[in-house]
């Protein structure tokens, strides 16, 4: 399953994200971790920090990175909503695109709840998720499935 949204034209860029070649994927285990959701925002926001800094004061966190961040939560959250508990976090860097990976245990996949109804209770965390992010999706895996979002690399180097 895969979704899209349109990119966003304008702003100035600022240099290219800060990778090694080819890219860098940082990995979080999540199973048994109390508090997965505090863990998993401050290890995104440490990455994003670390990849793609933003212009002017080092500890500006505005804009997309705040948005990869609040992703997280979101994913890391349905995980152990709905998915039997989240397993493991997957940031994966390159010069292209950020993907963000939650995977958990239950083989259930995600469904978007349309049409979105803002004024009812629950149904808003892929609703974030498809607004928030360029493509998003999920995929079995062999312990249940992991649920992907990614961001196009120039939307997070903009000044």
């Amino acid at each position: 399953m895969t979704m899209s949204r349109g990119t966003l034209d304008g702003d100035a860029h600022r240099a290219g994200p800060v990778l090694p070649p080819g890219g860098q994927r940082r990995r979080l285990p999540l199973a048994g971790l109390p508090k997965p959701v505090a863990r998993a925002r401050a290890f995104t926001a440490e990455a994003v920090g670390d990849w793609y800094p933003p212009a002017g004061a080092p500890d500006a966190h505005e804009g997309v990175g705040e948005d990869v961040v609040l992703l997280v939560a979101e994913l890391v959250a349905n995980a152990m909503l709905h998915g039997d508990g989240p397993s493991e976090l997957v940031l994966h860097a390159t010069g292209q695109r950020l993907r963000v990976e939650v995977s958990d245990r239950s083989p259930v996949m995600p469904v978007l709840r349309l049409p979105h109804e803002p004024a009812l209770p629950g149904g808003h965390g892929l609703f974030i998720v498809q607004r928030t992010a360029d493509r998003w999706g999920a995929e079995p895996n062999g312990q249940g499935k992991a649920v992907w979002a990614e961001f196009d690399a120039h939307r997070l180097t903009r000044g």
